[in-house]
C-alpha cells in the first residue's frame, strides 16, 4: 500500500483490541517495547468516531490515543522490516497481552 501523503510504500493491518484494559499501562509498555525491536517507523491509529494516531515506539504517544477494549486500530510501518513489524504487533494484540 502507498501512503497518500508521501507516495512511499508501507505495510498496514487492522486489528481489534480484545484485552480488558486496552492499551493502557502494562500492555502499552509491552507493545512499545516490542515495536522498539524493529527498524521501521511504526504508527498505531485508533479508528472510528474519535480517531487518534500515535508513534508505536513512544509509551506516552500510545497512552494518549486512549485505545480501549473493542477499539479497532490500524498498525502501519514503513522501512526495511515493515511487514515483520506489523505482523508481530498485530499478533501481540491478538494474544490479548495475557489478559484474556
Amino acid at each position: 500500500m502507498k501512503d497518500s501523503l508521501t507516495g512511499k510504500s508501507m505495510h498496514s493491518k487492522t486489528v481489534t483490541i480484545i484485552n480488558p484494559t486496552g492499551l493502557h499501562a502494562r500492555p502499552a509498555a509491552e507493545f512499545c517495547q516490542k515495536a522498539g525491536e524493529f527498524r521501521a517507523d511504526i504508527r498505531i491509529k485508533k479508528l472510528g468516531n474519535d480517531p487518534k494516531e500515535g508513534e508505536a515506539k513512544s509509551l506516552l504517544s500510545i497512552m494518549a490515543t486512549g485505545i480501549g477494549q473493542g477499539d479497532v486500530v490500524e498498525i502501519s510501518a514503513e522501512g526495511e522490516d515493515e511487514m515483520l513489524a506489523v505482523e508481530t504487533l498485530v499478533a501481540l494484540i491478538g494474544s490479548g497481552f495475557g489478559e484474556v
